[in-house]
């Protein structure tokens, strides 16, 4: 069965630079493995100065760049709340998620930035059973879909926020005594 569209919310014993304090958004999940965007980890780039378009942008906006895992991270992608024109995967819960060079254009060229779209580097990837592994070892917490975690709640506190939603915290959470 899958878990997506979820959130996975790293424990803090899990230390893995890649994912410490980390929100992810669990976008498929299954039997062959599972993808997950990492939202909450910024790049100290705009997303304009990362991409190399032809031709070159007119004039960008400051779309932040984020690293959505350690996966790939020259493979680009656009998370947006709005159904786009261009092909698309639905993630569910009013997410989509596309890799469209016209729609990366117009996010990084509209003024002011588009609300609800996230450009990411990268992806979290795990092999078949490794996610479900992880989760039994208590790695991970589940949260329930929350836009405003992803697109409105500041990186630097959107990990200790989706914690607290789920009513614990974070300060007190250790190994062998997590929330599930």
């Amino acid at each position: 069965m899958s878990l997506a569209p979820v959130l996975l919310v790293s424990m803090p014993q899990l230390t893995d630079p890649n994912f410490a304090r980390t929100v992810v958004l669990l976008c498929e999940h299954g039997p062959d493995g599972a993808l997950g965007l990492v939202v909450n980890r910024p790049s100290e780039v705009a997303a304009a100065h990362a991409v190399h378009m032809e031709p070159p942008l007119d004039e960008p906006n400051d779309l932040p760049l984020l690293i959505g895992g350690p996966v790939e991270p020259e493979r680009g992608w656009i998370l947006t709340a709005k159904e786009p024109e261009v092909e698309h995967k639905a993630l569910g819960g009013s997410l989509y998620l596309t890799a469209s060079p016209s729609l990366l254009r117009a996010a990084l060229e509209t003024k002011p930035a588009p609300r609800r779209t996230l450009v990411l580097a990268g992806y979290a990837g795990w092999e078949a059973g490794q996610l479900d592994e992880e989760l039994a070892d208590s790695a991970w917490l589940l949260a329930p879909l929350d836009l405003d975690l992803i697109f409105e709640i500041p990186p630097a506190v959107s990990w200790e926020m989706a914690i607290r939603r789920m009513g614990a915290d974070p300060n007190f959470l250790q190994m062998g005594h997590g929330v599930h």
